[in-house]
This record gives structure tokens, C-alpha cells and sequence, in this order.
């Protein structure tokens, strides 16, 4: 079993740690290049970029994890009827959102708090985002429907493709042809135009085997894909929802600097996240299809080793942020005051990893099961939990210090709620 869970796991972890570093590229490339206004631009306008990627995810995972449980029943119709629901879905997504976060883009950056020379950044990063973002959202599509047809390994290889395209094109268009973060747009949107190329040929294999009727929606497949999906595209988004949460109240209590050091924070962090989530969402076939062959004891000891190497990884990449806490800053080309501010306020962060491996796995665990209502409670309570202690508590008390603490708060809260989750199923399965 294990074999087989790692088989899948460390190619998820990869794809999702792939995902995380085309912001971190852009990131690194813009601070050397442009600076704080730079770094602090793509970090206010990166939450619109993940709603993008959580859409497309969301589909993706929905669709995906329909299709396992109906393999693992054998119902091959319906599991044929689901993949082309998924890919129909994608794309009017991904037309949909082209056209919103064209037209909207500037008006939502200033609801998000951008102003100055940061909303002028921002706008001009998310305007090109914009008239690639269909490609953003099929790659995130994808990707879920490649794990769960076995192709793991593809989906890996595709990203890969993104990312080392993404890492030749921003050095050409951000530090030699000097196009700032537009460039740094066009390398991103490039490098998933490569992510999804490598995924096509199998999955114009697998549509020539269903009829066009297939991919004519139905109202109960789409019911179950955007059910289930919403819980993944929740565990997509909600990292970005904490963030707007964050940017606002640290405009509030530390101006620009505090922006740029949490861009820097959120760099580092964002990419152990996507690890973490790389290990629940690379189980979540397993789980699935274990699900719908009625072996819940397998689907279990699954869920146990998920925990154990979350877990693991959570100590080792903290006790790696913090030996590295002082050249952090610096491989973004930070001032000094943000510098001093990243590597002061990095310890706080990283006190959350060992809350957040236990909630993603959990969180993973329960949508892989259709178990959607405890999905959605942990999904959706960490924004919640932290606007209410931004709004009513810590920086009230503590200032800066305290919006810092709120996001570690909320994730401590949001484990102990998983934690009375998972004893209350353990419970009604006895």
C-alpha cells in the first residue's frame, strides 16, 4: 500500500510545489527588477489570479472524484458521462472568467485595498493575466482528471514543462527586455499554455471514446461536480482569501513595508501549502476508489499515512524557513525595513505548518468521501475565523504583531474543529 500511496502522492506534491513557484518566479524576478511596489503589486492582484486557478480546480477535483467513485463501482457510463460534464464545465469557466477579471480588474484591486502606485502595478499584472486565464484554468483542470485516470507521472511532467518555460521567459521579459510585470504576465501565462499542451494528447485519446452526448451537460452530473468541487476550490481559495485579509489589515498597521514583507511570507509559505495539499489531493484517488468499492478500512489507513508524511514534511520545511529566515528576504530583493519585518515575523507563520498539514489532509479526506458538509466547515472556516479575530480581537490588542497572529490563531482553531470532526465519524462508523 504504501508504494502505491507514495506513487501517487509525490507526483501531486510536485505538480501543486510547480504550481506555487510560477508566483514565487514571478516574485523573485519583479522584487531584483522593480522593488517593493513591484513585489507588493503581484501580492495584492495574486488572490484574483488563485480564483482563477480554485475554479478550474474545483471542476477538475469535482469531476475527478466522481469519476473514481464510479470507477471503483464500475459504472462506466456514468463515469464517461462525468469526464465530459468536466471538460465542458472547464471551458465555459474558463470564458466566463476571461471576460470578468478583464473588464473588472481595477475595480476589484481597489475593493481589495490597492491604491497608489500598487494599484497601478497590480492593474497592469492582472490585465494580460486576464486574456490568458483560460489557459490558467485548464491547467488546473486538468490535472486532477490526469491523477485519476492513473497518469500522475503526466500530470507531473506537464508542469514541469510550465515551469521551466515560465522561470527562460521571465528572465527574458522581466531583467533583459525590461517589460516589468506585464512581462512577468506573459511568462505566466506562456508557461501554462506549455502545462497544458503535454496534457491534451491524453485526453483527446479518452473523448474519442464518448459520444458527443456525453459533453452535453446534465443536470445531475453538474450537480455533483460543482458539490463536490466546491469544497477543493474552497482549499484553493481560501489560502488567497486569508490573504486579502492579511493585505487589508496590514495596510492598515504597517503601510506598504508590511505589504512587500507579507508578499515575501506568503512566497515561502504558499509553496509548503501547495506540498501539503500535494499529499491530500495525491491520496485522494486512492481514497475515492476505495470508497466506491466499499473498503473503508483501506480508505482509512490511507488517511493515516497522509497524516504521518504531512506531518513530517510540516517539520522539516518549518525547521528549513527558519535556518534560512535571514537570506529570505534577500532572494527578492527586499529593502532593508522589509527585510528586518519578513525575517522577524517568519517564526510566527511557521508555527502554523503542523495545523495546516492535519487540516488539509482532513479537509481532503472528507471530500475524497463525499463526506461535504465536515468539507465544507473546514474549507471555508479558516477565512472566517480569521476575520472575525482581525476584526475583533488581535490588532485591536497587539497591532501589526496581532494580524500576524490571527492567521496562526485561526489555523490552530480550525485543527481542533477537525479534530472533533474526525471523532464524531470515527463515532457513527463504530
Amino acid at each position: 500500500m504504501q508504494k502505491r500511496f507514495f506513487s501517487y502522492v509525490l507526483p501531486a506534491m510536485l505538480a501543486f510545489a510547480f504550481t506555487g513557484l510560477y508566483t514565487i518566479v514571478d516574485g523573485f524576478f519583479v522584487g531584483q527588477n522593480i522593488g517593493d511596489v513591484g513585489l507588493a503589486g503581484i501580492n495584492i492582484a495574486f488572490p484574483i489570479v488563485a480564483l482563477i486557478q480554485a475554479v478550474g480546480c474545483g471542476i477538475g477535483m469535482g469531476g475527478a472524484i466522481q469519476i473514481s467513485v464510479n470507477k471503483g463501482r464500475g459504472s462506466k457510463d456514468l463515469e464517461d458521462k462525468t469526464f465530459g460534464n468536466t471538460l465542458t464545465l472547464l471551458l465555459l469557466a474558463a470564458v466566463i472568467m476571461s471576460l470578468f477579471v478583464y473588464v473588472l480588474n481595477y475595480h476589484i484591486l481597489v475593493l481589495l485595498g490597492a491604491e497608489g502606485k500598487v494599484l497601478i502595478t497590480a492593474s497592469k499584472y492582472l490585465s494580460v493575466i486576464a486574456l490568458g486565464s483560460i489557459f490558467q484554468l485548464f491547467a488546473c483542470g486538468f490535472t486532477p482528471l490526469l491523477r485519476n485516470y492513473d497518469q500522475s507521472i503526466l500530470a507531473m511532467a506537464a508542469m514541469i514543462c510550465g515551469f521551466v518555460t515560465n522561470i527562460i521567459l521571465d528572465w527574458l521579459f522581466v531583467s533583459v527586455l525590461k517589460w516589468g510585470v506585464g512581462g512577468a504576465a506573459w511568462a505566466t501565462i506562456i508557461g501554462q499554455i506549455m502545462t497544458v499542451i503535454p496534457c491534451l494528447g491524453f485526453l483527446f485519446k479518452r473523448c474519442r471514446s464518448i459520444s458527443i452526448a456525453g459533453f452535453k451537460l446534465s443536470k445531475n452530473v453538474v450537480k455533483n461536480i460543482i458539490r463536490i468541487g466546491l469544497s477543493p476550490f474552497g482549499l484553493t481559495m481560501s489560502p488567497y482569501l486569508v490573504m486579502i485579509l492579511i493585505n487589508k489589515w496590514a495596510v492598515l498597521y504597517g503601510g506598504e513595508t508590511a505589504v512587500a514583507a507579507y508578499a515575501v511570507i506568503s512566497y515561502v509559505t504558499s509553496i509548503i501549502f501547495l506540498l501539503l495539499q500535494g499529499v491530500s489531493d495525491g491520496s485522494q484517488p486512492l481514497i475515492s476508489l476505495c470508497l466506491g468499492s466499499g473498503n473503508i478500512q483501506e480508505a482509512l489507513q490511507i488517511r493515516k499515512l497522509a497524516y504521518v508524511f504531512s506531518l513530517i514534511i510540516a517539520l522539516l520545511t518549518g525547521a528549513g524557513i527558519l535556518l534560512l529566515s535571514h537570506f529570505i528576504p534577500v532572494l527578492f530583493g527586499a529593502s532593508e525595513a522589509v527585510a528586518a519585518m519578513t525575517e522577524k515575523s517568519l517564526p510566527i507563520f511557521v508555527s502554523g505548518f503542523l495545523f495546516v498539514a492535519f487540516c488539509r489532509v482532513t479537509t481532503s479526506y472528507f471530500y475524497a468521501t463525499q463526506k461535504n458538509t465536515s468539507a465544507y466547515i473546514m474549507v471555508y472556516g479558516e477565512p472566517i475565523l480569521l476575520a472575525i479575530l482581525l476584526t475583533a480581537v488581535l490588532p485591536n490588542l497587539l497591532k501589526l504583531q496581532g494580524v500576524w497572529l490571527s492567521a496562526v490563531t485561526a489555523q490552530f482553531i480550525l485543527a481542533i474543529i477537525g479534530l472533533i470532526l474526525i471523532m464524531r465519524e470515527k463515532k457513527l462508523q463504530l
